[in-house]
């Protein structure tokens, strides 16, 4: 099974080693496995990716009950700067929710604090909102297949 990330590999060898060992290499890898982890429900890992101090403020099921009913489908990396101790990720998530189709688009910022990242918050981009795909237009889930033939039908 590829990547929910979208990298093109195998979830086995992309994120699913990331999710289970808790140890991202990079703030992109930490995004990346993050996202993957919504996909497929992880939200224990979730909740340990958020900065010390944010995990006080969430629990698992809260998490869990944000993600409820959302099918995560696509994600799109736009951007990613590091330094040595922070980092920040633009990307967009297309997910559909409701059957209806949305896109996040966010500017993420991560620390990395005692050898390992920790997302610290987003910042909602231009690009977020309801999507409203034509039916000859590609599908908004990433199958390459016009929408009339994919998640229209």
């Amino acid at each position: 099974m590829q990547c929910y990330c979208g990298s093109k590999k195998a979830f086995a060898e992309c994120c699913e080693p990331i999710i289970d060992k808790r140890c991202a290499g990079s703030a992109e890898q930490l995004m990346r496995s993050r996202f993957s982890a919504y996909a497929c429900g992880r939200y224990d890992y979730i909740l340990a990716t958020y900065t010390p101090k944010k995990q006080q403020d969430l629990t698992i099921a809260e998490l869990a009950q944000s993600a409820e009913n959302t099918t995560w489908l696509q994600l799109r990396v736009l951007d990613s700067q590091t330094t040595n101790t922070t980092a920040s990720v633009e990307f967009i998530a297309t997910y559909r929710m409701a059957n209806e189709f949305w896109q996040m688009h966010e500017c993420s910022s991560f620390e990395h604090i005692d050898g390992h990242w920790f997302y610290s918050e987003g910042k909602e981009g231009e690009q977020a909102g309801k999507l409203k795909p034509e039916r000859n237009s590609l599908c908004p889930c990433g199958s390459l297949k016009k929408f009339k033939k994919c998640c229209l039908s």
